[in-house]
């Protein structure tokens, strides 16, 4: 499964992007480093190094990944 890359600089970008991952039907795990941490729980990402980008695994079909990109467009790394 392809993971997405994201940045979250703010506490805002934080709020913003749990907030559309608890939107989701579908499992969202974020990576960093050896952690991988629930997306849907705030208090999980803010326990991450949030000063490098994150890595999204979405466990669903490819719909559930296109949706949920689309949704955190502004936070993905190119």
């Amino acid at each position: 499964m392809d993971a997405l890359k994201v940045r979250l600089h703010t506490i805002e970008d934080v709020r913003m992007f749990v907030t559309a991952a608890n939107m989701q039907v579908s499992d969202i795990d974020v990576v960093s480093g050896r952690y991988t941490i629930d997306a849907k729980s705030l208090l999980g990402i803010f326990s991450l190094d949030l000063t490098k980008p994150v890595s999204v695994v979405v466990h669903g079909n490819a719909a559930d990944r296109e949706r949920f990109a689309e949704q955190i467009k502004s936070l993905l790394v190119e």
